[in-house]
């Protein structure tokens, strides 16, 4: 049953095969929020140090991750985002399998590597204003997660 989604996965969104059978695991959901870490990195023009670490410090909070755990994890997700043509298949791991408060967390995580840089990219802003409709995170939730990152960046 589960076989032809998988091939349908693969094949007609180009997901790898090793993503759309593990997105539901805990790896998955690993790699699934280092690839939303590493869209709002993607989404503006310049891919910065600051930003990079400020993932990588987000992922250190959220999974208890080695170093070359987290160089891994990083890698894949750099290059799943690559080929990536959506949230979906993320977002709907972590709908399934965090608590709200999970989801909130992983949104802040994402405005925290937004303002890394010190700036705030309108594509930046868009890409978590997505993330969060699809992970049912509301407005209120959105704007406090948003406020908690600006803050915790002094840029408040």
């Amino acid at each position: 049953m589960l076989s032809p989604l998988k091939t349908l996965l693969t094949q007609f969104f180009n997901v790898p095969e090793d993503v759309a059978a593990s997105v539901g695991d805990a790896h998955g959901l690993q790699l699934a929020t280092a690839v939303l870490l590493v869209e709002v990195m993607r989404s503006d023009t310049h891919i910065s140090d600051t930003e990079r670490a400020a993932a990588v410090l987000a992922l250190r909070n959220k999974f208890a991750l080695t170093d070359a755990e987290m160089q891994q994890l990083l890698a894949q997700a750099e290059h799943t985002a690559g080929n990536s043509n959506d949230y979906f298949r993320y977002t709907s791991a972590m709908n399934e399998h965090f608590s709200q408060a999970q989801k909130i967390q992983v949104v802040e995580h994402m405005w925290q590597v937004a303002y890394a840089d010190g700036h705030l990219d309108a594509h930046e802003n868009h890409v978590i204003s997505k993330v969060a409709g699809l992970l049912h995170v509301t407005h209120g939730e959105y704007i406090a997660a948003k406020l908690h990152a600006k803050q915790a960046a002094g840029l408040a």
